[in-house]
């Protein structure tokens, strides 16, 4: 059996359609633009891709964006302050922090600094506590775009029981919250795994749909997974490949031959939740101008 590919690429395609055709229908009329800037402190290559392809994504959808780049040497203080100030200005309904952050600033105190209204990431502990008791927040794009992706394949979750590897506050976490929800979307059994679990395969062999978000090159084998389960690929690993333009590959944490042989479902690296995340931080900065400007959208029309 041959796994059938979960598109996000084709998925977050759509999505972003549906924002734009919003934007035009919605907020144009009315002489108005959703905004969007993002802050990356220091010069991190990937992190500097990672909010150039933001911004573009954007500007393809008619969302307006700014990217602050600061030196890494910026003190806490001064990067608090400019938050504020982005707070207080009316043209940017959202607000994102590229992470990681330089070790001498405190990433939990700038999430909390962000005005939760404007907290597209879906970091700020309100949204998180809002998240937590099932209530109405921003939700963090990653384990957002997930469900988004395994509801467009109409991949029932209620009553299933989902393996989730990793434990972070950005994905793992968060996407298990989400799982356990009581409501018609979710209802999953769910099982963290991480670095301290005793026979982390003991767990995913029961699995009926397993998300792998450890940050482990090809970690997830196909021994680990039962015959015709759900395999979700969180992973961006770049390793070293001479015969490659780059010099180098992307690859998740899942043996993508293997298990795509054996899975019923699998997402691909690239390709799979990497363009969910972008366009859930397009739809959250959607929402929060909305709010802002009291249009009403009907999110029922969302895949």
């Amino acid at each position: 059996m041959k796994a059938q590919i979960l598109d996000g690429k084709l998925v977050a395609s759509q999505i972003r359609n549906q924002i734009k055709d919003i934007i035009e229908k919605q907020f144009k009329p009315e002489n108005l633009q959703p905004g969007l800037v993002a802050v990356i402190v220091g010069d991190n290559p990937a992190s500097r891709i990672y909010v150039n392809s933001k911004a573009k994504a954007c500007e393809e959808v008619g969302i307006t964006s700014k990217i602050i780049a600061l030196e890494e040497s910026i003190s806490q203080t001064e990067l608090l302050n400019l938050i504020q100030q982005l707070n207080d200005n009316p043209v940017y309904n959202g607000i994102l922090i590229q992470q990681p952050l330089p070790a001498h600033i405190n990433a939990e105190k700038i999430n909390e600094s962000i005005n939760p209204d404007k907290d597209v990431d879906g970091f700020h502990p309100v949204n998180l506590g809002k998240l937590l008791i099932g209530d109405d927040g921003f939700k963090p794009c990653t384990p957002y775009g997930i469900i988004k992706l395994l509801q467009h394949y109409k991949i029932e979750l209620s009553g299933k029981d989902v393996v989730v590897i990793g434990r972070s506050n950005i994905v793992g976490k968060p996407l298990a919250a989400m799982l356990i929800q009581k409501n018609k979307e979710t209802n999953s059994t769910v099982t963290i795994c991480h670095s301290y679990t005793r026979d982390i395969s003991k767990y995913t062999r029961e699995a009926d749909i397993v998300i792998a978000a450890l940050g482990k090159a090809e970690f997830l084998n196909a021994d680990m997974i039962k015959e015709g389960s759900v395999v979700v690929d969180v992973g961006i690993n770049r390793i070293e490949d001479l015969n490659s333009n780059k010099g180098y590959r992307i690859i998740g944490d899942v043996k993508f031959d293997e298990v795509s042989e054996k899975a019923a479902f699998i997402t691909p690296v690239p390709g799979g939740v990497g363009p969910m995340t972008i366009a859930m931080l397009l739809y959250n900065t959607l929402i929060a101008s909305s709010k802002f400007y009291g249009i009403d959208i009907n999110v029922q029309n969302f895949n």
